[in-house]
């Protein structure tokens, strides 16, 4: 329950938490997003306010269009996949997961979609396990 989470709470959960966020509401227009200096995929500052569409790269832009109306549709609540992406100074690949989100209200009314973007490799990548507060 968010009740009690002040402006500040929200602002620092949403910078803390471990994957990078986009917003975008009813009408298909970016109204927020997190992490803004160190995203893996960076959102110009004038893109906010704009639809999705410009956005976006035009090799995925047919899918993101499809996920997104069938959210509004009810058909779907949410859509994942995964990718390569050269990161780091050297460039090496790793998995970065991205995931869609329809946002509903509690009469299930489609409020817009959260795009989560999270590199993974560091998870693909555990060995063995590691026990609290242990080096």
């Amino acid at each position: 329950m968010i009740d009690r989470m002040n402006e500040a709470v929200i602002k620092a959960l949403l910078e803390t938490m471990p994957g990078e966020i986009s917003v975008i509401d009813h009408n298909d227009e970016v109204i927020g997003w997190n992490k803004h200096a160190t995203r893996l995929f960076h959102r110009p500052m004038d893109s906010m306010g704009i639809n999705f569409r410009s956005c976006h790269p035009k090799s995925s832009l047919a899918k993101v269009e499809q996920i997104v109306e069938e959210m509004k549709s009810g058909k779907r609540d949410s859509a994942r996949f995964w990718i390569d992406l050269p990161l780091g100074p050297n460039q090496e690949k790793h998995k970065v997961l991205i995931e869609f989100f329809a946002l509903r209200d509690q009469d299930k009314k489609y409020l817009g979609c959260l795009e989560h973007t999270m590199d993974v490799q560091y998870i693909r990548d555990l060995e063995g396990e590691k026990r609290l507060l242990s080096e």
